[in-house]
């Protein structure tokens, strides 16, 4: 019984300190416009008679409390959304985890069900040839493609090798070659894995991508 007396004992001292209208004073006492009125008030509350300030120079100085004060609204305000933008970052990430992604790197595991990769392409190529390697860096296959457009991109490989064996299951490496009317065009390779999990952190938000490390939202190429 002494324990539900102590209870309700404290949930109404809770209840009557939730219930105190004592005003709150809501301007901090270094308020920056607070200070700056009392010293323009005391400026000429103390100025020589003989020699009073001008309205124009009152007036310079309103203006430039005007000015610090719009900085500081508008500082208030960038912070605001920089804190909403992140919040909504996390929550459109964390829709990600479980899904495939492409991102940089030349790994591609190959599985009963085939290998998935990727690559872009700064520029437009009439043709691009990806070479996958084994473990030795000899080559097993190619993956070619023609008339491939700007921007990120994927395909599959069914594991099959050049000499039409069925290539064995596991991690090969992948390189690119592109030309555009002879030329060489550059673009990168990109590896395929699952998002495993959301990391917030003071710099953003961040995605584990299976064992390939920590990726940024930006660095996300693809999402399949």
């Amino acid at each position: 019984m002494s324990t539900v007396s102590s209870t309700n004992q404290t949930a109404q001292s809770v209840l009557a300190g939730l219930g105190r209208s004592e005003p709150v004073n809501t301007k901090k006492a270094d308020d920056p416009q607070s200070r700056f009125l009392t010293l323009l008030t005391t400026q000429l509350r103390n100025q020589d008679p003989m020699n009073p300030m001008e309205n124009a120079e009152v007036t310079s100085q309103l203006a430039q409390m005007s000015t610090v004060d719009g900085i500081e609204r508008l500082n208030k305000l960038f912070q605001s959304f920089v804190d909403s933008q992140s919040s909504s970052d996390g929550i459109n990430a964390a829709g990600l985890i479980g899904r495939g992604v492409l991102v940089e790197g030349k790994g591609l595991g190959l599985t009963e069900a085939g290998a998935v990769g990727g690559f872009t392409l700064n520029t437009a190529a009439d043709n691009v040839v990806l070479t996958i390697r084994d473990a030795s860096g000899l080559a097993v296959s190619t993956v070619e493609l023609s008339d491939v457009e700007a921007g990120s991109h994927n395909y599959l490989w069914d594991g099959t090798a050049s000499d039409g064996t069925r290539a064995a299951d596991g991690m090969y490496s992948v390189s690119m070659s592109a030309t555009a009317n002879g030329e060489k065009v550059t673009g990168q390779v990109l590896q395929f894995a699952a998002v495993t999990s959301v990391i917030r952190g003071p710099n953003g938000t961040d995605l584990q991508v299976g064992s390939l490390g920590v990726f940024k939202l930006d660095d996300i190429k693809q999402i399949l």
